[in-house]
């Protein structure tokens, strides 16, 4: 691991805008702000999550754009998602939050209709055929999804890969989910 990594994640540990649960925090269990992300915005606005959101570029420019909403940048990879945190904290963008863990988690994170929407963004296509669980539109997900969206919820999806767009279809299908373009 790089240095300049290293510093990053150092850096991010004490970013106020910053939360890495450790396993213990929410395997099987509830983690500390699961049904209180209103509390911790202080405000009753609506929660938008980036799933896989990379360096944050979708949190953060929805953050910007609308300061109704509240919006959480979710990735497993805390080195990119140093950049918009720290854009974050430098420019008084009070309505971002990032969360370093895996989506698996997300049903110990937030609370039944807790999200308002949730936005996947060219996510990795997990494209070898053993990797398929790993989909964020797979059955385990998605049905992650409906235990935390809010009734008329949406689960926004932006894709160039062929592959992961006609395994989504399959998925819509499958789970009678309603497409809206």
């Amino acid at each position: 691991m790089g240095k300049d990594k290293l510093r990053r994640f150092a850096e991010m540990a004490t970013f106020s805008n910053v939360f890495e649960p450790v396993l213990e925090e929410v395997f099987n269990k509830d983690y500390k702000l699961k049904g209180k992300w209103s509390s911790e915005f202080g405000n009753k606005n609506p929660i938008v999550l980036e799933l896989a959101c990379g360096k944050g570029e979708f949190t953060v420019a929805g953050a910007e754009r609308d300061s109704e909403s509240n919006f959480i940048g979710i990735d497993i990879k805390g080195n990119r998602m140093h950049r918009g945190a720290k854009h974050c904290l430098e420019n008084n963008i009070g309505n971002a939050r990032f969360l370093r863990t895996q989506i698996d988690f997300i049903t110990s994170l937030f609370d039944k209709d807790e999200v308002d929407d949730i936005w996947i963004i060219f996510p990795d296509p997990q494209p070898q055929k053993n990797r398929a669980r790993k989909r964020l539109t797979g059955t385990m997900f998605t049905d992650r999804y409906k235990r935390v969206l809010k009734p008329g919820g949406y689960v926004h999806l932006k894709t160039d890969n062929a592959g992961f767009y006609a395994f989504t279809l399959e998925q819509i299908e499958k789970h009678g989910f309603k497409v809206e373009v």
